[in-house]
């Protein structure tokens, strides 16, 4: 990607997720918004005939005042956020260093058999509690995997975040204990919690029957994605709105298509714009240039009761702010940024808009709720998540037309890593299924066709 391109592409995302929110996006009513753009478009109709009147220099002085503010601006709009996206690399390594290295230490103690043989009766007598509980309270019987995920944190990280408030200094053996209940052992529970949420944003009604609807709603993204700080209407609202309706587009806030995903600058630069995402600000604003007051209003209150959430906890103690809620903030943004960053990685850069040809399918032994089948999902988003890999069967014709990737052995997190922070395209060449017979450097030509940045797409 040529430097140029880079920077004008980079300018653009700027000014959608953060000048474009006039100023934080907040909403006075029909008053004028202030917008750096407007100054922007000023400066650029200055000529020399509109100051052929004036003294020499005047045309330096008039632009600079026109322009500084504009450039201020929005330097500290930039400034801010690659700080926010190096600080969510720092925040996800030591959470990830805690719970690998608690993964390497349940891996010595599995191989001592009676406690092996313990866990595994335990866990097998409560995924049949689990089973009878899913019959009586679930709407669908078979979303019982998210029931355990929810039990469970609601039992760990739920009380272990009441104590703590209730205890005022902070603990770091609770902090610990929060963040292996919240991430599980090699963010096994992370990427649980993700899918998740991801399904019942699809669901117009929430995991839960009708009986319990009232009391638990949609109990993970407006309940438990606070621990997590994954705002309020990000998924029922953001995600199905706005992501499903672009499918990874030009205008998608999770667009990847203008950078190199194999490199991790490019990355770095996708990371600092996705905190506008992480905040609600891109989507607010995004619903607000459209004219759509019924979703930029769920957006509006999604961030207003969570930034009440955290702000709450700060005034409380701000210890307790950093560790518990802010933390957990960072490593949201990480794991929404590698998550978009991987799953529409493969765009064909002839057709950038084709979401067949640029949504990636996975096949993994976790593979938790088949998130990896997430062209299907794209396609039939409606469809149970179980009922994914017939669907996959039935497109199958149109899967292989487009030139949709598939990838075998892999997760996403194993998926970014190989791509883009090891840039090993032979072991990615691999794991590769083609619809055909390839040789090696022919997969390896076409990944690399498929990951360089997409030609520029009009509005």
């Amino acid at each position: 990607m040529s430097g140029c391109a880079f920077i004008e592409h980079s300018r653009s995302t700027l000014n959608f997720r953060s000048l474009e929110c006039r100023i934080l996006c907040v909403d006075t009513g029909p008053s004028p918004s202030i917008s750096i753009t407007t100054n922007m478009q000023f400066v650029g109709k200055l000529s020399a005939a509109d100051l052929n009147y004036e003294r020499k220099g005047t045309r330096s002085k008039t632009y600079w005042r026109a322009i500084k503010p504009a450039a201020i601006l929005k330097l500290v709009f930039r400034f801010w956020a690659v700080l926010m996206a190096l600080a969510s690399i720092a925040a996800i390594s030591l959470v990830g260093a805690l719970s690998f290295g608690c993964y390497g230490a349940a891996v010595l103690f599995g191989r001592i058999r009676p406690l092996r043989d313990g866990y595994q009766f335990l866990s097998r007598a409560y995924d049949r509690f689990l089973d009878r509980l899913g019959q009586e309270v679930l709407r669908d019987s078979r979303d019982t995997p998210a029931l355990r995920l929810m039990v469970s944190l609601s039992l760990t990280a739920v009380p272990i975040f009441v104590i703590q408030l209730v205890l005022g200094k902070p603990r770091l053996l609770l902090a610990i204990a929060f963040y292996l209940s919240l991430c599980g052992l090699k963010f096994q529970r992370s990427v649980r919690m993700f899918s998740a949420k991801h399904m019942e944003a699809h669901r117009p009604r929430g995991y839960f029957s009708e009986k319990y609807d009232r009391v638990f709603g949609r109990y993970v993204e407006f309940f438990l994605g606070y621990l997590y700080g994954d705002l309020p209407e990000l998924g029922r609202t953001v995600h199905v709105r706005l992501h499903h309706k672009e499918n990874g587009g030009s205008d998608d806030y999770a667009s990847t298509s203008g950078y190199d995903r194999t490199n991790p600058v490019h990355f770095l630069w996708y990371l600092s714009d996705n905190i506008w995402t992480t905040l609600g600000l891109a989507p607010y604003a995004y619903f607000k240039a459209r004219g759509d007051e019924k979703n930029r209003n769920r957006v509006f209150w999604g961030i207003t009761r969570y930034f009440v959430y955290f702000g709450a906890v700060f005034i409380y103690d701000w210890r307790i702010g950093i560790a518990f809620v802010l933390v957990p903030l960072l490593c949201m943004n990480f794991i929404m940024a590698i998550t978009s960053w991987v799953q529409h990685a493969f765009c064909d850069p002839e057709r950038p808009e084709d979401y067949f040809a640029c949504t990636v399918t996975i096949f993994d032994e976790v593979n938790f709720m088949n998130e990896g089948y997430h062209l299907c999902h794209h396609h039939r988003s409606a469809l149970h998540w179980t009922e994914m890999p017939a669907h996959l069967e039935r497109i199958r014709d149109k899967m292989k037309e487009s030139g949709s990737l598939i990838f075998r052995d892999l997760d996403f997190m194993e998926l970014f890593v190989e791509l883009t922070l090891l840039r090993r395209m032979d072991v990615l060449a691999e794991k590769l299924v083609p619809w055909e017979p390839m040789s090696h450097e022919q997969r390896l030509a076409l990944l690399a066709n498929r990951t360089k940045p997409a030609r520029a797409v009009s509005a």
